[in-house]
């Protein structure tokens, strides 16, 4: 990859990982032995971890505590040269996501609230963005108390940042007037196909094709791309398949690499982490997916959120499959 001054930035939660390997989920008011558990730094520490592993310069400007939950995330940010740029919050800690996962790999997760919602439109602003650089918006963020600080903070942002928005579960519960103000500012949209759907409903379901229940992930790519501005990059991931790529009035399919995986856990966010740092230093977008994809296939078989492959082992398993 080229080198590049642009920058990754991430605006959201910097959260410790609770892992629990669970043979099955208990039932209601029941109980499972687990085989494992471990803690990791997870969250937005997936993504600037996967954007510095690639070459990318990183930054997290989302808040982190005081306490063995925030040194646990400041220690590995340190450990990747990932800067950490809002002061800490001293009065508390950053929360924990409970994170079951069973032997197919499927997770479910159980998220506390605490010093990661402390963010205000002054601390973001310690990133300093600049034209070119890629800040990252999870849609976990716009939710209250994260909500107003960051549309306030977004809405002032210098002409030429590119803001790349991964909307996650939470942004089907959004009021409207709230999901509008962020789709203006949107210049990025990376998502699975299910929260494509979401937004869009299914692009298959018209008057001339009622008889349809499901639409191909590009029909879903292109009905995202008409509900955002003009020029919009539209990411839509399809797991193991892949991902679809809109960009520059293009449609590309981007081939996955189907894995035997272990834990998918952080999965997407590595996708996103390699997407930006990618096309930070120079790659066109259905390149950077290429590479994001084969992380994504690689990540999925090590266990832990933040463990994102190196470029060098993008490249050797790339290599691999030429």
């Amino acid at each position: 990859m080229t080198s590049s001054s642009r920058r990754v930035i991430h605006t959201g939660q910097a959260m410790v990982d609770l892992v629990v390997e669970v043979p099955r989920l208990p039932p209601r008011g029941g109980n499972v032995m687990a085989e494992t558990a471990t803690r990791y730094a997870g969250g937005s520490v997936t993504i600037v971890v996967a954007a510095a592993r690639t070459g990318a310069e990183a930054v997290l400007a989302g808040a982190v505590g005081t306490g063995p939950n925030g040194d646990l995330v400041r220690e590995v940010l340190a450990a990747e040269g990932v800067r950490a740029s809002a002061p800490p919050v001293t009065d508390l800690d950053t929360g924990v996501c409970v994170v079951l996962v069973e032997p197919s790999a499927e997770r479910t997760f159980v998220t506390t609230r605490a010093a990661e919602r402390r963010i205000t439109a002054e601390s973001l602003a310690t990133s300093r963005p600049a034209a070119g650089d890629l800040v990252c918006v999870s849609g976990y963020t716009l939710l209250p108390p994260t909500q107003g600080p960051l549309l306030t903070w977004l809405e002032a942002l210098p002409a030429g940042v590119d803001v790349v928005l991964d909307p996650g579960a939470p942004m089907a519960t959004l009021e409207a007037s709230v999901v509008e103000r962020v789709l203006a500012r949107t210049t990025v949209w990376t998502s699975n196909a299910q929260e494509a759907r979401e937004l869009v409903g299914d692009p298959s379901d018209t008057e001339d094709n009622a008889a349809a229940s499901t639409s191909s992930v590009a029909d879903l790519c292109e009905a995202v791309a008409r509900r955002l501005p003009e020029g919009t990059v539209v990411v839509v991931r399809d797991g193991p398949d892949g991902c679809v790529v809109r960009a520059d009035g293009r449609t590309t399919e981007v081939a996955g690499f189907p894995q035997t995986p272990v834990d998918t856990n952080g999965a997407g966010d590595t996708h996103t982490g390699v997407l930006c740092a990618e096309v930070a230093g120079g790659r066109d977008w259905p390149e950077a997916a290429r590479r994001a994809n084969a992380a994504g296939a690689i990540k999925v078989t090590r266990r832990g959120p933040a463990t994102a492959p190196t470029a060098a082992e993008v490249d050797a398993f790339l290599a691999g499959r030429a």
